[in-house]
């Protein structure tokens, strides 16, 4: 759907993700910080509370799978809007690259997670909160867990990092460059209130500033 204002103005608007995939990634932001919580967590616990704790890890873990997998989706199926002119070519690529990687720890790392459980399963289902059973992988040897558990742990600190570059760079756009590309996914805005268009999924939807 086309709607436009009369008084929009007539620079050339920022070109925002749409609001589905905004929604899927600040979803994914809170369960993948609630993930590096709860995985720091139950490593420090013992018992029955660390026993809890590893649940919630797993269940947390199929959820982010699923989520990535819906969201993958959706974004080939409604591709993001360009990269603004604004950003340098190390940062196109950076910014290219940095998505990348998100999305190939968000699918490894729950897929890691679950050939290290399977290896020590002692039936053909994990438990996840609630009791709900998640299948395992049969017959994988407890050395293919032990290492499927040394790199998901390694894949957990480099995810880690991606967010730290990610959080910085947003910050840098927003409050040193004042870039418009700012504005790409709210609640952020332009710093110079460039008007701003939703460009993904199908709509161009102007939004008054």
């Amino acid at each position: 759907m086309d709607r436009m204002t009369d008084t929009a103005p007539h620079a050339v608007p920022v070109r925002r993700y749409s609001n589905v995939a905004v929604a899927f990634h600040w979803v994914t932001v809170v369960l993948v910080l609630l993930q590096i919580w709860l995985g720091f967590s139950f490593g420090a616990a013992e018992g029955a509370a660390r026993g809890n704790l590893f649940t919630w890890h797993k269940t947390t873990g199929a959820v982010i799978l699923l989520l990535t997998l819906a969201r993958l989706t959706y974004r080939i199926s409604n591709p993001p809007p360009p990269l603004p002119d604004d950003l340098s070519r190390w940062e196109r690529f950076a910014a290219v690259w940095n998505h990348r990687l998100f999305y190939i720890l968000l699918l490894a790392l729950p897929v890691g997670g679950l050939i290290a459980v399977s290896a020590r399963a002692t039936g053909p289902t994990t438990p996840l909160i609630g009791g709900v059973p998640l299948p395992v992988l049969p017959g994988v040897p407890k050395s293919i867990g032990e290492l499927a558990g040394e790199a998901h742990e390694l894949a957990a600190f480099a995810l880690i990092a991606l967010i730290v570059i990610h959080f910085l760079a947003a910050m840098k756009h927003q409050f040193i460059d004042k870039a418009a590309s700012a504005g790409r996914m709210p609640p952020f805005q332009p710093p110079h209130h460039e008007p701003v268009v939703i460009g993904q999924g199908g709509q161009t939807e102007w939004e008054e500033r």
